[in-house]
């Protein structure tokens, strides 16, 4: 029998406990008769303050990932949904591929994952080599960041790592200091602005980004769900997140 909500499509997604963005960002999005299942990878809202802590939050992300997949594929989703991105950016091209072949065996569904969304988006804007990239990492996730990127063909111009301090305060990064971190960002040598970091809500400000700057600014849980969206022959044009959603 067919879902009573879900009657096209049932996503399942995981995200950090921390994460408070990335589940209301996703559901602005959702069109009616998909439906979003959350579950939560279980970790402690740590502080961060060094690249040491960073990867303590990356090693308690792993410890528990799979936990949040079996969890969330006892509702039979059809579709998975990485609503997390720095472990889909570690080790460049490869480690993205080397996770998301884990993740589909361990579901046994197909997945979509921030990092092969962010390139995926970029491709529809034409020949865009040199962009610049927004994150709430530490220098060492910006590194791998960097490397991904590097890895598909673009070049990192311009790279602005926000620090933040714990993973459950990147939801605490307003607008207007994402607005001015996008305008310090921008200059006539970037051809696109990509957001990482699922907890940075900025889904409907790059919208409005786009518009005044006159080039693709890309938020990755925008990127993501119209990736999920698009694998999966979906292809509603929703409005108010962007170019990506509303032409693409």
């Amino acid at each position: 029998m067919t879902d009573s909500l879900g009657y096209r499509m049932k996503f399942g997604v995981i995200a950090p406990s921390t994460n408070t963005s990335v589940q209301p960002e996703f559901d602005s999005m959702r069109p009616v008769g998909i439906t979003n299942h959350f579950s939560r990878i279980v970790i402690p809202d740590n502080p961060v303050g060094s690249d040491d802590d960073f990867n303590a939050l990356i090693a308690d992300i792993r410890k528990t990932m799979m936990d949040a997949v079996d969890s969330v594929m006892s509702a039979s989703v059809d579709y998975l949904v990485m609503g997390m991105s720095a472990e889909t950016f570690w080790d460049g091209m490869q480690g993205s591929i080397e996770l998301q072949k884990r993740v589909e065996e361990r579901a046994g569904v197909k997945v979509a994952m921030g990092s092969d969304a962010c390139q995926a988006a970029l491709k529809n804007y034409g020949d865009i080599k040199r962009i610049a990239v927004v994150t709430p990492y530490m220098p060492v996730g910006d590194d791998q960041v960097k490397r991904f990127f590097a890895d598909c063909g673009y070049e990192v111009v311009h790279l602005i790592g926000l620090k933040c301090p714990s993973p459950m305060q990147i939801a605490h990064v307003s607008e207007r200091e994402l607005r001015d971190t996008l305008i310090e960002l921008n200059d006539p040598s970037v051809e696109a602005i990509v957001q990482v970091g699922t907890n940075l809500a900025m889904a409907r400000l790059a919208g409005i980004a786009e518009f005044w700057f006159d080039k693709p600014v890309i938020a990755i849980n925008t990127a993501t769900y119209w990736w999920a969206l698009r694998q999966n022959g979906i292809n509603d044009k929703i409005q108010g997140f962007g170019s990506l959603l509303s032409h693409y």
